[in-house]
């Protein structure tokens, strides 16, 4: 009887035992917090449908620069014909998007190819662009109101030989938010 006592007393301690290693593990606390999420307009960039212009140009050798208020300079004086024939103007683009916010502009590359009919190039490149709000450079700042103007001028490269007429091409400008 003696055994069974100490076997019945021994389960119970182990048993009260348990019960008191459980209660130890199941002390736990939880806390919450907020989640946020600010949707923002997109960032956009359209064409205000003036082109970069580099204007008429005497065949030589040399470069000529439009900068972004539209003022042209020559490397050559030679190959200037005055204010005959199409005005240099720089290119103009609008920003819209998130007031106040700040944005980068790039070009997707560093020259452009200008083509006249007859196959003969040319190169454009150095671009370079200048913003109301932050001037020249590579950063805009988007006004009040979400918005923002972009000229754009570069450096046409002129080559000896080349064909009289019409040179064409494109550029693209990229933007987004910093």
């Amino acid at each position: 009887m003696k055994k069974q006592l100490l076997s019945f007393a021994a389960i119970i301690l182990i048993a009260g035992f348990s019960t008191k290693m459980m209660a130890q593990t199941t002390n736990t606390d939880s806390a919450t917090s907020d989640a946020f999420a600010t949707i923002v307009s997109p960032i956009s960039i359209t064409h205000d449908g003036i082109d970069l212009e580099f204007g008429t140009i005497i065949s030589g050798v040399g470069t000529v620069t439009v900068t972004t208020g539209s003022v042209r300079s020559f490397t050559v004086a030679a190959m200037n014909p005055g204010d005959q024939g199409a005005t240099p103007t720089a290119a103009v683009f609008s920003v819209a998007g998130q007031p106040n916010y700040t944005y980068s502009i790039a070009f997707t590359n560093a020259t452009e190819t200008l083509t006249e009919t007859g196959f003969d190039t040319m190169s454009a490149g150095t671009f370079v662009a200048s913003t109301l709000s932050e001037g020249i450079g590579a950063v805009g700042t988007l006004d009040g109101s979400g918005d923002d103007t972009l000229n754009v001028g570069a450096t046409l490269t002129v080559t000896a030989g080349l064909n009289t007429g019409l040179y064409t091409g494109s550029f693209e400008v990229t933007v987004a938010y910093n």
